[in-house]
């Protein structure tokens, strides 16, 4: 039976974490020391057609397993990887944050051999230590090339269960796919406050989402990535219309949002290339202003 780690226990690692166990495989999350004596024994995962529980394993520092899924945030990555000091040697290692560069990162560190690129699409939040809240109707892996062999038996099963599964043959195109769409309703929502739908039937704020996928898929596609602005534009706009990013709750929290993951590589790629990225350097810039004011302050563009 394949053992599977999951470091992190937020929306996205709680819930890879019960789909895998409900799969029937053995799973352990890999919490900080301070909680985990007295983390629930069972997760509750609570989707939009469903509720269940399931029992997981936990600990402090990572076990033996076959597969970890690395699903802490991006500010949280490097504390995190203390828990994998004098751990055994995991055959495969699999990234679901957001962003870019932190694959090359974990390959520096563990092999290039060992880290398998991926993404995950879902809107899903803790809600309270051991029970997740999936309020998206989907899950969406996106998975490289490489990896359809070396996940194959896991990825089967959680198909099995209604988990969208795509193999991308390139990896720049995995990757940057994602965050051509993730980083302008990132952006947009965090910056204005808004739900999709607010954002798309504004006359000021939905130009601003173009030109932000206009500025990434630019600059995705001067870094090798098949990108498709007209796509990515589709897909944001097929959203559910009071679907809310990660980011954007993270600003209205007064959480340490994942901007320079999510938005940095954008601008960074285009120094690089010689592409401009106005834009979205403008809607960085007053997320990071609101997320240096207290919880539910507004920003100039709140309209």
């Amino acid at each position: 039976m394949i053992r599977h780690a999951v470091l992190g226990a937020g929306g996205v690692g709680g819930l890879v974490a019960a789909y895998l166990a409900r799969c029937g495989f053995p799973v352990t999350l890999v919490l900080r020391p301070e909680v985990v004596g007295d983390y629930p024994d069972t997760l509750e995962l609570q989707t939009p057609t469903e509720s269940f529980r399931v029992a997981v394993e936990h600990a402090s520092r990572v076990p033996t397993a076959d597969v970890l899924w690395v699903a802490v945030k991006a500010t949280q990555l490097e504390p995190a990887l203390a828990a994998l000091k004098g751990a055994p040697a995991i055959p495969t290692i699999v990234p679901l944050l957001n962003g870019v560069e932190h694959v090359a990162a974990l390959r520096s560190m563990f092999g290039a051999d060992r880290v398998v690129a991926a993404t995950i699409a879902v809107e899903s939040e803790r809600v309270s230590p051991g029970h997740i809240l999936q309020r998206s109707s989907f899950v969406r892996l996106g998975v490289s090339a490489e990896g359809r062999a070396r996940l194959a038996p896991s990825l089967e099963r959680l198909q099995a269960l209604g988990v969208s599964v795509q193999f991308v043959e390139s990896e720049a195109t995995l990757m940057w796919s994602k965050l051509a769409f993730l980083a302008p309703f990132a952006l947009a929502t965090a910056a204005t406050g808004k739900t999709k739908g607010e954002l798309q039937s504004s006359p000021v704020l939905w130009p601003q989402v173009e030109a932000m996928v206009r500025e990434a898929c630019a600059v995705a596609r001067a870094e090798g990535a098949a990108v498709d602005p007209e796509q990515v534009l589709s897909l944001i706009a097929g959203l559910p219309q009071g679907m809310r990013s990660s980011m954007q709750r993270d600003v209205e929290q007064g959480k340490v949002p994942e901007l320079d993951a999510i938005a940095g590589p954008a601008v960074r790629g285009g120094s690089r290339h010689g592409i401009e990225t106005p834009v979205t350097r403008a809607l960085m810039d007053i997320v990071a202003q609101r997320s240096a004011r207290p919880p539910g302050a507004r920003g100039k563009l709140d309209r």
